[in-house]
């Protein structure tokens, strides 16, 4: 079960993410509570061993922003949530970073559609942290997807149940309170979403 904890924006919650055994840890560049600097972003990247993707999170910034925040943040991925199409995608192919499309259910599926390497199903309330029918997406994304929205240490099993992704992304379901990660809860939803899996 791959394992993305996002909206990182403290060194010692980034050391807990890569000690709890994450496969990815995700910096917000966008409009957002858990918002970071690039250069905040690239101090934290700094921190993470080569075998742990960083990403970097946009929503709705054009390609060209997105290009300057990812490259000044140092992230080795690019996250596009929402509603970008596939042009977005594909102005930054050349970077070299890989390609995240975040959407929720109601939208193409496939992974790759627009030449994105992970895709990630999200709630409909994107950033709510309020569960919603994960069930209502199992069998339809296709290639290597993660499960996001309202999931936590104590539902993630359930989650992964109903929706069988490849691999789950939490936030604000590892936090005491807004954009404030807990390390005992980063640890303990890597560690059930692999027993789930």
């Amino acid at each position: 079960m791959y394992v993305k904890i996002c909206g990182l924006t403290d060194p010692g919650h980034v050391a807990a993410a890569v000690e709890a055994g994450a496969d990815a840890v995700g910096f917000v560049l966008t409009s957002s509570s858990r918002r970071i600097t690039p250069q905040r972003a690239a101090e934290l990247a700094s921190r993470v061993p080569p075998e742990v993707l960083t990403v970097g999170v946009f929503r709705g910034e054009d390609p060209a922003e997105v290009r300057a925040a990812a490259l000044a943040a140092g992230v080795r991925a690019i996250q596009l949530h929402g509603h970008h199409p596939h042009g977005d995608f594909t102005a930054l192919k050349d970077l070299g970073r890989t390609l995240i499309r975040a959407v929720d259910a109601r939208a193409d599926l496939r992974c790759g559609a627009h030449d994105e390497s992970l895709l990630i199903v999200d709630a409909p309330r994107a950033g709510s942290g309020e569960p919603w029918d994960w069930s209502a997406v199992r069998g339809r994304p296709t290639g290597r997807w993660l499960l996001a929205g309202g999931l936590a240490p104590g539902n993630v099993a359930e989650a992964v149940a109903a929706a069988r992704p490849w691999g789950v992304d939490v936030s604000s379901g590892v936090e005491t309170s807004p954009g404030v990660k807990d390390p005992a809860l980063i640890a303990a939803f890597v560690t059930a979403a692999r027993e789930a899996a």
